[in-house]
């Protein structure tokens, strides 16, 4: 199988690339070889590749830029996505696009998870952003999976992981505030990729949900995180309202994997179990490749 991979350099890029590089014949693009807002360019890129299936990982995800880079986030994150469903539909490519739980209000009550069926309602640039890039997929192509997943980290990329240990291991007299009322499902990329890897092999058409099980608080992950690095944990929980930022951001993006459960194909870990193999794998080349990059900064 022929495999083109967007945003391949970006945290569930660079992991899509580890997990189907071994097993298929994969081109891999990122901006700086592939703009994806160029209809021109991304023409020129799938005849090139001629791939079977395009794997679309490339998104503009700084939520709070999104607020004030309205035009980036839409370039990016709806026109791109309708030039490679577009491009998918002449060529005859199946596309996987990776959406998000931001496409939601995350007013629901709290346990209660956002299925597929939902009705959508995003508060953000960012989340609108995405949900357009869904519908004009939706419009464009019918072989196409949209995978909507939530909370995701790696070893690679910026993300909350990142960002807590960091804080951590060079600001350890800094005392954290971290929100505690707002829900979701830490989800690994390499799972994800694992995940994308599973729906290869089925005939799956259409929307997905696609996280770690369970959920908890960022406040409750940072606490973990902590305590599978063995690192001290002294973290402050605070509301939403008492960390404001550009963008709102859903109260409950817990996301339920119901087609994926209901079609025997579901493969994601809770939470807690995936995070704990995450830093089993990764966890000291992390701390060391932080510390490496604050003493970098700091000389």
């Amino acid at each position: 199988m022929n495999i083109l991979i967007t945003g391949a350099k970006g945290q569930l890029g660079q992991d899509c690339v580890k997990v189907l590089g071994d097993k298929f014949d994969v081109t891999a693009v990122d901006i700086d070889e592939l703009d994806i807002a160029s209809a021109k360019a991304v023409n020129a890129s799938v005849d090139s590749a001629n791939p079977e299936v395009i794997l679309n990982c490339a998104a503009f995800t700084q939520v709070d830029a999104c607020e004030s880079q309205v035009e980036t986030a839409w370039q990016v994150n709806a026109h791109g996505p309708a030039n490679l469903a577009a491009a998918a539909k002449k060529t005859g490519a199946r596309l996987i696009h990776i959406s998000t739980d931001y496409v939601f209000d995350g007013r629901k009550p709290v346990p209660k998870a956002y299925a597929e069926s939902d009705a959508t309602n995003p508060l953000s640039v960012y989340g609108k952003s995405k949900l357009a890039g869904e519908q004009r997929i939706k419009a464009a192509c019918g072989n196409f999976i949209i995978l909507r997943t939530a909370w995701l980290y790696g070893l690679n990329g910026k993300n909350f992981i990142r960002t807590i240990l960091g804080k951590v291991l060079t600001e350890p007299q800094t005392r954290l505030k971290i929100v505690n009322d707002q829900y979701g499902s830490p989800t690994w990329s390499y799972q994800l990729a694992m995940q994308i890897d599973r729906l290869l092999t089925t005939p799956a058409i259409g929307i997905y949900h696609a996280s770690a099980e369970g959920y908890c608080t960022w406040h409750e992950l940072a606490t973990r995180l902590l305590e599978e690095c063995g690192l001290p944990s002294d973290i402050t929980a605070c509301s939403t309202a008492e960390f404001p930022t550009p963008a709102v951001r859903p109260r409950n993006s817990i996301l339920d994997n119901q087609r994926l459960k209901s079609e025997n194909c579901n493969v994601m870990d809770n939470w807690q179990g995936g995070l704990k193999q995450f830093i089993k794998t990764h966890g000291h080349q992390l701390m060391a490749d932080l510390k490496q990059t604050a003493s970098g900064a700091t000389s």
